[in-house]
């Protein structure tokens, strides 16, 4: 395997050496006096060594010799990159100490005298330099024994002027050369729709071949997205721990609905179930690797509860885990066809270059090299990298020939190395860094940059800055497919309150890129093991340690008490609850990224003094200590959401280093530390909290000379004046790209300073929160260049732009109006002609919410010609308007053939409380009166809340582009007129399903609330239905039994409050299917809550998973009457001693919960395949019973409030699954069953009344004791 290991770097570490010692501080404070000599002799011998260490680190691959030179090279450079750290550090500190800070800390001169006194540094550190010395002298030595040869690099400032910055992307291409592949699967995903069982589907192929590339396709296919009601992702890669997995699988679930997760006493297992029980779901498990059986069989017992048409999608190099896993046919995935491949290696290769400038003799080379990639787009993309900066015959013919080097065993990873091995060392040492992360982690770029430049990857250069060469990086190596997935879009709302910014930009590492890092890394990165107990995770030789695992603290002090690796980078991605042991340990670190529930700062400064960067984001401390400041080298600081922040260290002016401050999230902190001018490297603040004049803290003008960028939230405003705003100076800061502005409480005088906060006219976004003006200042309605505007509880906002300001906002998506309850208009009366532009042509999502005074969006504009209206808003595709009092009409403009179109790309509407208008016919209503022809063509969600009448014809109008509908009637008393009016529009809705082919209608959920017709008659035009809510509607008294035969894909089904239902209809239908047939047969949910009238539930399908009944008082029946007709038992409530045949019907039935229904008498007799039973407030029931005696898979069982209630059944395997038993107020109930009480003592939870648990020889820690009432 040694060939497969890529190229040691080393080179770069000398350089950061070189660098260091040749520092003008270590002169200036005259920190190497007395070792002069010694450092003359360094100054000489590293460039030495460094001009060979390319020769070295070549002929390391196939020498041991050479090798074993260079580790010894890495292992020296070390020991003295943290000598001279040690050195630039105490110069640094001299600096401060002249400049005042430990006399402004209060340090006692004599406390700091045994660690910072000269003589004794002298001392110690000329030791450590002799050390240092003696090595280099032996290594040239040898160096010199070996013969490496001095070799030409070209500087890095000449690669990136032959760069493209553009990330090549092969997956458009590979989307084309995989549609076969696509359209296959996806038939078979879509062909198990009817399948009970649960699909596995594995995707098998080699190393590179596209795998998950092609599982990504299926996975955002249309077809797929809506077909499944849930998808989810998870990359299970080398470790197959069911519970971490079953963990990955809900939080992904979570993440992707943007719910934050709950704290649950929940097995990881048991919530798995929880989340996918009921719904069909698409889970892909990615880069499986696992061949034990029984892990798989652990995890899939779970997923088996998803609905009917669930499959798993797996890929996998491994044919013996197909075997395993799946239940169909493996598809494997066969070699991308030539044509692709030359395709990709040819964009790739001379992406440089047009294609008629494009050397033939070259071109005539890509077909030899097609044929090294074997068909892997991977490899392809690599070996195109590594030629589009090769020009000569000589260099292709070189490549060709060096990577014709892959065998079966190997796979691409020749060529991947190839790849690696031919970027420049300043490049090769940031990606073998990245093998700190796991497989499949999402790392964020603008965090891995800011690593690379703390541990001195990236130099500093008179032209360009670190954060910008390191963006080039990325990009170069992105574009080599070493980095894959990347990303770039707005963080969650969840996300920014735990302190993300708005924009996030992110990527992943290809397994097999990830294979390359490890392989240059070697020992030098650590990763926690699930099991704490282990230690030969940590190797001696770890610099680098990512941590996932929970309580990341007990993995580090247990591993940390028996070793002392020279860790520099601690990322931990879990809380630590407890504090971090033997600090010293540390103080090798240069980055730290930890997040603590622990009141105080859980480490001590005199150990991080090489600390660059810390990342505390998220923790719970109130303050950091005062000494912080003396991390004098210190350059990224993220602290956003830290929720119980107040302030930060006073003194951080001699944080003369810091270049990137994240302090946004924070919202106990009232104001900034002093003479933040100071910190002249800062590029990054993202939020500055103005404190009250006269304080000692810094004033906004503090911000006049430094260039920031990116973020920046300016909070307080109302205590910022005039003059301080001016001397901010932001309209010179260019690299601004989202700037947010906030009052605590908004004044009239709030507009002079808003004036003078203008931004320079790149601005992408803004946020403006509680202002006080009137109005807005022009320089907003000049912003030509944002993207995204949000205005937030500018409580005497009146409108938008004043008089004489003509506006338009070219380049704007996002507009949110929200809490602006004065706001009367867009613009001044006086000035409502805006000419013949379009203000907003490119917004696609506008929200208006709680404008009280609002009348009216902008009006459509008119060609020259006045033949035909364009839309105010032509690129619109979300709309939301809530709580708009007094709106009265919203532009509809007619479009071709005198069809009048609304919103002609809106694709989501969202309508509530919007006014009480007056029609023609003086009628009151409760939202804006729609024009009868409008039509957005592409609206797939409507949530409306309006008349019967305007919601119908909506739906009549976009039946055939509707995938969501939720329509609320706000109608009080129906009046003649308005019954007549809905049914007319009702009419609208039946014509338009005959006029179309209604199965092909798409709508999949439907939502009804308060509707006193129509419920039926919708329900029948949608037979895709997948999802069914229908709350408070008189027009359901009776079960739609035909209506319900039509909806065959429907799965959930809820009812709410429908005070009129009642059942079936007294005399049942003659049309009415036979017996045999199902209603709603993939149905699994169905939940039934506050129908006062109902006395029986509808016939129940066999698919039925869980049921829910609460508070339907007249309840007599679980099950329908019509099988009394068949001749069976009506209902639950049996005559003793008449065996129920119903029971059998439902195999699938694993959850019941029956709550506040008197009206069930007698028994209760279920089936027995339940593995929940709640049974509350049902004061009539006398017993629970099973149809066979036995309830062989439940687990739970609670039941409460039951007055009468006096049995339960009993027999050696009546429980034997039993974890959680409740039993409390059923004082019918005189003693539990035998077998059940004997087995109390092995359950988990146990809530008794006392005088049911007598005599137990153990008692589980978890049981609630007493009397347990309610």
């Amino acid at each position: 395997m040694a060939e497969l290991v890529a190229t040691m770097v080393v080179g770069p570490l000398l350089s950061i050496v070189k660098d260091k010692a040749s520092s003008y501080l270590l002169d200036q404070y005259k920190v190497m006096e007395g070792m002069e000599e010694h450092h003359r002799v360094l100054k000489r011998k590293l460039p030495a060594i460094l001009d060979v260490i390319a020769d070295a680190e070549q002929t390391a691959s196939h020498r041991e010799g050479a090798k074993a030179w260079l580790e010894e090279v890495k292992r020296v450079a070390y020991e003295a990159n943290r000598v001279f750290d040690e050195f630039n550090y105490e110069a640094l500190r001299r600096e401060a100490r002249k400049n005042g800070h430990y006399s402004n800390l209060g340090f006692d001169s004599l406390k700091l005298l045994a660690t910072h006194n000269s003589f004794a540094f002298r001392d110690r550190m000329g030791k450590k330099l002799c050390t240092i010395v003696q090595a280099i002298e032996v290594l040239v030595a040898e160096m010199n024994a070996f013969g490496f040869k001095y070799q030409q690099q070209a500087p890095e400032s000449m690669r990136w002027r032959q760069m493209d910055h553009v990330i090549f992307d092969p997956k458009k291409i590979i989307s084309r050369s995989r549609s076969r592949d696509t359209k296959n699967i996806v038939g078979t995903l879509l062909g198990q729709a009817n399948n009970g069982d649960l699909s596995v589907v594995p995707i098998v192929g080699v190393g590179g071949l596209g795998k998950t590339t092609l599982a990504q396709l299926i996975y955002n296919e249309p077809e797929i997205q809506k077909h499944f009601e849930l998808l989810i992702w998870v990359c299970v890669s080398d470790s197959f721990d069911v519970d971490s997995l079953a963990k990955r699988i809900v939080e992904f679930h979570l993440e992707k609905g943007r719910v934050e997760a709950t704290a649950s006493k929940k097995s990881p297992l048991d919530s798995l179930q929880d989340v996918v029980s009921g719904r069909r779901y698409l889970l892909v498990l990615d880069d499986v690797w696992n061949q034990e059986s029984d892990k798989w069989e652990q995890l899939k017992d779970r997923l088996t509860h998803g609905a009917n048409g669930s499959v798993v999608v797996t890929t996998t190099r491994d044919e013996g885990v197909a075997k395993i896993m799946g239940t169909i046919k493996p598809y494997n995935l066969t070699a991308l066809e030539d044509n692709f491949i030359k395709e990709i290696i040819e964009t790739r290769a001379f992406s440089l270059q047009k294609e008629e400038e494009r050397p033939a003799v070259l071109v005539n080379m890509v077909d030899e090299i097609v044929k090294r990639c074997c068909g892997s787009p991977l490899a392809a993309t690599a070996l195109g990298s590594v030629l589009r900066t090769k020009t000569s015959e000589e260099e292709w013919k070189a490549i060709s020939s060096r990577s014709n080097i892959c065998t079966e065993e190997s796979g691409i990873l020749p060529i991947l190395k190839l790849s690696y091995n031919d970027l420049s060392a300043q490049m090769k040492q940031c990606f073998a860094f990245c093998a700190v992360f796991p497989k499949d982690y999402e790392i964020d770029v603008d965090k891995l940059i800011q690593l690379w430049i703390a541990h001195g990857f990236i130099q500093d250069h008179k032209e360009v800055s670190p954060e910008t060469i390191g963006k080039r990086i990325f990009s170069e190596l992105a574009s080599s497919s070493f980095f894959v997935d990347v990303k770039q879009g707005k963080a969650t709302s969840y996300e920014r309150m735990v302190g993300c910014g708005y924009f996030k930009h992110t990527c992943k590492i290809h397994d097999l890129m990830h294979d390359v890092a490890l392989s240059a890394m070697e020992n030098e990165c650590g990763f926690a093991p699930d099991e704490p107990n282990r230690i030969e995770w940590l190797p001696d030789t770890a610099r680098h340690l990512l941590l996932s695992c929970e309580n990341p603290e007990i993995v580090l002090n247990d591993s940390m008490a028996r070793k002392s690796p020279a860790i520099q980078t601690l990322l931990c991605d879990s809380y630590m609850e407890h504090p971090l042991q033997y600090l010293s340990k540390y103080s090798t670190l240069k980055a730290l990224r930890l997040s603590t529930r622990r009141s105080p700062f859980p480490l001590k400064s005199k150990h991080l003094h090489h600390l660059r960067y810390l990342d505390l984001s998220r923790s719970d401390f109130e303050a950091f200590p005062e000494d912080i400041s003396i991390l004098y080298n210190l350059q990224t600081l993220r602290i956003s959401g830290c929720q119980e922040l107040r302030r930060l260290p006073r003194k951080m002016k001699y944080m003369i280093a810091l270049r990137h401050l994240y302090t946004h999230g924070c919202p106990k902190m009232r104001s900034m530390p002093g003479d933040l001018r100071k910190l002249m490297s800062l590029q990054t603040l993202t939020c500055f909290v103005a404190g009250r004049t006269g304080s000692e803290c810094s004033n906004l003008g503090e911000l006049q000379h430094l260039n920031l960028g990116g973020q920046l939230e300016l909070n307080q405003l109302e205590n910022v004046t005039e003059e301080d705003a001016k001397a901010a100076n932001l309209g010179k800061k260019k690299e601004l790209r989202e700037l947010t502005l906030k009052w605590t409480a908004g004044s009239r005088d709030d507009a002079r300073v808003l004036e003078c906060v203008k931004p320079h006219d790149g601005l992408h976004s803004l946020r403006i929160e509680s202002y006080g003006g009137i109005t807005f200042p022009t320089w907003m309605a000049m912003s030509r260049n944002m993207v995204e505007i949000h205005l937030s509880y500018c409580k005497n906002l009146r409108w938008l732009f004043s008089c004489g300001a003509s506006f338009s906002f070219p380049n704007l998506k996002e507009f949110t109006l929200r809490g602006l309850e004065c706001l009367e208009g867009w613009w001044e009366s006086s000035n409502e002609e805006q000419g013949e532009a379009i203000i907003f042509p490119q917004l696609e999502k506008l929200y208006i919410l709680d404008c009280a005074k609002l009348i009216t969006l902008p009006e459509a504009t008119l060609e020259s010609d006045g033949t035909m209206a364009y839309s105010a808003f032509p690129a619109l595709k979300v709309l939301e308007l809530r709580y708009l009092r007094s709106f009265v009409i919203w532009d509809v403009v007619k479009g071709h053939q005198g069809v009048e179109i609304m919103f002609p790309q809106l694709e989501e509407l969202y309508v509530a409380d919007c006014g009480k208008i007056k029609a023609s016919s003086g009628q009151q209503k409760v939202c804006p009166k729609l024009t009868t022809k409008s039509e957005s063509p592409m609206l797939r969600v409507l949530d409306m809340q309006g008349s019967e009448e305007e919601m119908f014809v909506w739906v009549a109008r976009h039946m055939t582009s509707l995938t969501n509908l939720k329509l609320q009637n706000c109608q009080g008393t129906e009046t003649t007129s308005a019954a007549a009016a809905a049914e007319n529009s009702l009419r609208q809705v039946v014509d338009a399903m005959e006029k179309w082919n209604h199965p092909d209608f798409p709508l999949a959920d439907m939502e009804l609330i308060g509707f006193k017709s129509g419920v039926t008659e919708l329900c029948a035009c949608f037979v895709q239905l997948q999802r069914l809510c229908i709350t408070d509607c008189a027009a359901l008294v009776h079960w739609p039994e035909a209506e319900f035969q039509s909806l065959v894909s429907l799965t959930s089904l809820n009812i709410m409050s429908c005070k009129q239902l009642v059942g079936y209809a007294a005399e049942p239908s003659t049309t009415v299917s036979e017996p045999s047939s199902q209603l709603l047969p993939r149905l699994e949910s169905l939940k039934i809550y506050g129908c006062t009238s109902m006395v029986e539930v509808f016939r129940l399908p066999a698919s039925l998973r869980k049921m829910t009944i609460r508070d339907c008082a007249k309840l007599r029946s679980l099950f329908s009457r019509r099988l009394e007709q068949q001749g069976q038992p009506s209902g639950s409530s049996i005559v003793e001693g008449s065996p129920p045949a119903y029971s059998e019907d439902f195999p699938c039935l694993e959850e019941i919960d029956i709550r506040g229904c008197g009206g069930l008498t007698g028994a209760l007799d279920l089936p027995a395949s339940l593995k929940h039973i709640s049974v509350y407030r049902c004061g009539a029931l006398r017993s629970v019973e099973s149809h066979s005696g036995e309830f062989l898979s439940l687990e739970g069982l609670s039941i409460g409030l039951c007055e009468t209630l006096s049995s339960l059944p009993d027999g050696p395997r009546a429980y034997p699954s039993l974890r959680v038993l409740k039993v409390y107020d059923c004082p019918g109930m005189k003693s539990l069953p035998a077998y059940l009480q004997q087995r109390l003592g092995s359950l988990e939870v146990v809530t008794l009344d006392a005088h049911h648990q007598g005599p137990i020889l153990s008692k589980p820690k978890t049981w609630i004791h007493g009397i347990c009432r309610g």
